[in-house]
């Protein structure tokens, strides 16, 4: 089989900064991988990549060779009775929803979009706002199928002889081979909706208070906006949500005749190209005012299509134009739950900038998984996207400062601009990783931007 052809093309992560050029190759097949790299791999390097949503340079290599697997998308089978989906890894979180829910089943874990492949959702090993209770994606994931440099296919699980390479490949940004193939385990739902209870909190002790209260186990997803903007007596209030997947009796007689309806296709209306930038810090105020007084004063329970709860942004098409051309980072951090006050100070820290921010989440995380890499670990998370503007690099290296010393980390498939020096101190597991890594790509072979930055 002979290699397909490739074509030089600009990438970028989802914020639209860093950008890098290299040879992109479309996969149409796992055969496809294991004929480009017996064709040969140009010196600096090659790297799998999916729908390109995260948000920094984690997806690209510039001057090297990205394959591009969204063309390699086919869902191989669905096993009703035992609950598990084979499918190859281009095929993205979107489609396989349309093909699960009529089944009567669903995802366990996702992420605040569909707009990933599940070969992407494995290198960065997202996680939900059940995260607590379900873990991250990795957890879910029963056996993959591993092309490494050598052409060799290996398949993998999560225990066994090679569950060290399985671990090192969830959460692994990529760095260990090129996912081709995975199986699913997958969760029974009779509807394609949430029962969503909603309520406001005043401010940020507010809102850890009511986190801190305990989960209800019949409400295991939850999440947080808060208002990255206010200051003083309003530091971080919020408009908390907790959900679960509804049943065909919580619906109302108008969705009970159509239980499983999916969410509507081509993502929505596109966002128009603004070019000095929509989120200023005028628009950011205006917008974090009128959230949080849209959301009712009092705790209220509604239904809502899991495509509003889960992946509300997917709504609009390429959102991430309205952080202007010169784009946008997103920062998110987990600190442990005994270091509390730093994570009061790191939400301190961001209103007290001036940066514009909008989109900003907190949420409880649970155990830390088995990921060498894997970002989520015990405590609290926060994520605030900010557009690209002086004084940025400023406050995410006091951030950083504040992480560290609390113990904590962030999130690779968010970053763009983390150090290479700090990573050894948030990710304890990075001598095991560098060494699985060496084992199965001893010449250096995959390599990313992030890479470059981080690993040297």
């Amino acid at each position: 089989m002979s290699a397909p052809t490739t074509v030089r093309r600009a990438l970028t992560g989802w914020g639209r900064t860093s950008p890098g050029v290299a040879e992109v190759a479309g996969i149409r097949s796992p055969e496809d991988v294991v004929a480009l790299l017996a064709a040969g791999v140009p010196g600096r390097g090659v790297l799998p990549r999916g729908l390109g949503r995260s948000y920094g340079d984690a997806a690209q290599s510039s001057g090297g060779l990205v394959l591009d697997m969204t063309g390699c998308d086919r869902v191989l089978s669905v096993d009703t009775e035992q609950a598990v989906v084979r499918v190859e890894a281009g095929v993205d979180l979107d489609r396989l929803t349309r093909v699960l829910l009529p089944l009567g089943l669903w995802l366990p874990v996702v992420p605040g979009t569909r707009q990933v492949t599940v070969g992407g959702a494995i290198a960065a090993d997202v996680h939900g706002k059940n995260h607590h209770v379900a873990g991250s994606f990795g957890a879910h994931v029963l056996e993959l199928d591993l092309v490494t440099v050598d052409g060799k296919t290996h398949t993998l699980g999560p225990d066994g002889l090679d569950a060290a390479l399985f671990w090192a490949t969830v959460g692994g940004m990529g760095l260990t081979g090129v996912v081709v193939r995975a199986t699913l385990a997958c969760l029974r739902t009779e509807t394609s909706y949430a029962v969503v209870v909603t309520e406001r909190c005043r401010d940020l002790d507010h809102l850890l208070e009511r986190l801190e209260e305990g989960e209800d186990p019949a409400l295991p997803y939850s999440v947080a906006w808060f208002d990255a903007m206010a200051r003083g007596r309003r530091l971080g209030r919020a408009v908390l949500t907790r959900g679960r997947l509804a049943t065909r009796d919580d619906l109302p007689r108008r969705l009970a005749r159509d239980p499983v309806r999916l969410p509507p296709t081509g993502g929505g209306p596109a966002f128009p190209i603004v070019p000095a930038g929509l989120v200023t810090r005028g628009t950011g105020m205006a917008f974090n005012e009128l959230w949080y007084r849209k959301a009712p004063a009092r705790p209220t329970t509604d239904v809502q299509s899991i495509g509003a709860f889960f992946q509300p942004l997917d709504g609009v098409r390429d959102w991430n134009r309205a952080y202007g051309p010169r784009g946008f980072c997103q920062y998110q951090c987990v600190v442990p739950f005994a270091e509390v006050d730093a994570f009061r100070r790191a939400v301190s820290l961001i209103a007290a900038s001036g940066h514009p921010a909008c989109l900003n989440v907190l949420k409880r995380m649970g155990p830390t998984g088995r990921g060498l890499l894997s970002f989520p670990a015990p405590g609290w998370t926060l994520a605030v996207d900010v557009p690209v503007r002086p004084g940025l690099e400023r406050l995410f290296g006091q951030l950083d400062d504040l992480v560290l010393a609390a113990g904590g980390r962030v999130y690779l498939a968010k970053d763009a601009r983390l150090p290479g020096g700090h990573l050894e101190e948030m990710y304890p597991r990075l001598g095991e990783f560098r060494a699985v890594r060496a084992a199965v790509d001893p010449d250096g072979i995959l390599v990313s931007d992030l890479s470059r930055r981080l690993l040297g």
